[in-house]
């Protein structure tokens, strides 16, 4: 789920639609959850569908943590890329504003976090724009996410969370033991699909502890 101070609105015919902000988001907001009611597409349903379905649900989805394809059921979907991004995915799964994004401001994010299996050309026209993204980025820049995740997320408490009561009681937990010792971060490097690692894994070995839940890069 989308933050609800936000609107869609048609960009052009090269970028099509984007997500603007209505009101003032504050740094730290959570401004995107992964609810109940989002569409998971795993590996095996997406082999299922036909090319052209195939070609949609790339368009639209990311591929979390396990491998699965998520599409947002409402217009998050929408949410450009910027090399200069306003938004970012975190290893706590939400997607926060690491910057104050004003009234009428595109919400843009980091494309480079959603496990990528092609190189996509980029249009953000920023002048740090990297042209592309693609598979190779989480190893390249994880470490300078994490230092700009780090710098936000420790507002995370003081702002107004209209998706807050969307979290699960384990991540607000990791939140307010967070908030109290900043070396508990968990790093963004928890997002990224290792798929030779998930094939081999045995079902009984699932219950093991994520070891860069308090990988501290600071």
């Amino acid at each position: 789920m989308i933050h609800p101070n936000t609107e869609i609105k048609y960009i052009n015919d090269v970028v099509g639609y984007g997500v603007f902000a209505t009101e003032l988001i504050p740094e730290g907001s959570i401004t995107y959850v992964k609810d109940s009611l989002e569409i998971v597409i795993s590996p095996t349903d997406y082999l299922a569908h036909t090319p052209e379905m195939q070609a949609n649900i790339e368009k639209y989805s990311y591929i979390d943590e396990n491998g699965d394809r998520i599409i947002s059921w409402d217009f998050a979907k929408y949410v450009n890329h910027c090399c200069n991004c306003n938004t970012i995915s975190t290893g706590y799964g939400f997607e926060m504003a690491i910057r104050d994004i004003y009234p009428g401001e595109q919400i843009t994010d980091e494309y480079g976090i959603f496990n990528l299996e092609v190189e996509i050309p980029l249009v953000c026209g920023e002048k740090s724009c990297r042209k592309k993204v693609g598979p190779q980025d989480f190893e390249s820049h994880y470490e300078a996410w994490d230092l700009k995740i780090k710098k936000s997320i420790k507002h995370v408490l003081e702002v107004d969370q209209p998706l807050m009561s969307l979290l699960d009681s384990k991540t607000r937990t990791q939140l307010d033991r967070l908030v109290k010792d900043p070396s508990l971060y968990k790093s963004v490097y928890a997002l990224k699909y290792n798929k030779a690692l998930k094939s081999h894994l045995p079902h009984t070995m699932n219950g093991l502890p994520d070891v860069s839940e308090n990988l501290d890069l600071t």
